[in-house]
């Protein structure tokens, strides 16, 4: 298992790793490795008291595994995944590449990818070859500028860290919340829905490489998307008692996009029931172009 790569970085002063070291750190760990035909290893960061690898890590790196059979002009433009079981971040991940076809214009690929045997998370993707058509899309919700909105530090200071969970750890992104975390609106109780937004933005400088690009916001797609259904009910970790985990995951890349500009996530959930919550996201460039839509369904099981 390679050794952290925040082990020697620098803190703020609320003692926590951030910058352009922890985003140097998440670009190597997504950079899988090839062990032979068509299959990757991959690894994650130390446990540091998490039972299971993150979801975000192992969609980003399975896309990666992917990308890296497909011709360069070729993009992808949509996955469909699954998460079957929960990753054990103490043990490495084999991505096994399946080529499932190579049309003219478009590129599929499946990718499994197993640990001690088991398959523990299970994807599709397209890749299309860059054409014009018919561009339309949805208005950019109006929303305060990332720069007038508090740190995430700002946000956190003096609340318990049962409540902020995550968000003390080492930060390769820059969040900027634009409507209440969960645990500020978990104190005000239920309220009619409103789209959860954070803007986000990668602490540091990242080589143009456009599949890292799309696959860092493939990693940052499963980080708040179930927060609206939080706000929603007026729940929180730290608060209730609750279990949640990714059960399936679906994004269509509409334009092309970076990591290290300002990004809008705009989020909402259409439903929720029988222990299952769905959220729907956009990401939204700061100019206001609609780059990416994200739909998830989740656990969220009230114990």
């Amino acid at each position: 298992m390679p050794a952290s790569p925040f082990a020697d970085a620098e803190r703020d002063t609320d003692g926590v790793v951030r910058g352009q070291v922890v985003l140097d750190g998440l670009v190597k760990l997504l950079d899988v490795q090839p062990t032979g035909d068509d299959t990757f290893v991959g690894y994650s960061p130390p446990a540091s008291g998490r039972a299971r690898v993150f979801g975000g890590q192992v969609a980003s790196q399975a896309l990666v595994a992917a990308s890296r059979t497909v011709p360069a002009e070729r993009s992808v433009h949509s996955l469909h995944a699954y998460f079957l079981r929960p990753g054990d971040p103490n043990t490495p991940i084999t991505y096994s590449v399946d080529r499932l076809r190579d049309g003219g214009s478009f590129t599929t690929r499946r990718v499994l990818a197993e640990q001690r045997g088991q398959t523990i998370f299970a994807m599709s993707a397209s890749f299309q070859v860059d054409e014009p058509g018919l561009d339309h899309q949805l208005p950019m919700p109006d929303v305060p500028d990332p720069e007038s909105l508090p740190t995430l530090a700002e946000r956190i200071a003096g609340v318990d860290d049962e409540l902020v969970g995550w968000r003390r750890g080492p930060r390769a992104f820059d969040l900027r919340y634009v409507s209440e975390p969960p645990w500020q609106a978990r104190l005000s109780g239920p309220k009619p829905q409103e789209p959860f937004q954070v803007w986000f933005k990668a602490d540091g400088t990242l080589p143009d490489d456009p599949v890292l690009h799309v696959c860092l916001v493939a990693y940052l797609s499963d980080i708040t998307l179930l927060d609206g259904v939080l706000i929603e009910h007026g729940v929180a970790p730290g608060v209730d008692d609750l279990q949640m985990a990714s059960l399936d995951h679906a994004m269509w890349f509409h334009r092309p996009i970076r990591a290290d500009e300002w990004l809008l996530y705009d989020v909402s959930s259409p439903s929720a029931s029988s222990a299952r919550a769905l959220g729907l996201g956009h990401f939204f460039s700061q100019p206001g172009q609609l780059l990416v839509t994200v739909v998830q369904e989740g656990l969220v099981r009230l114990l």
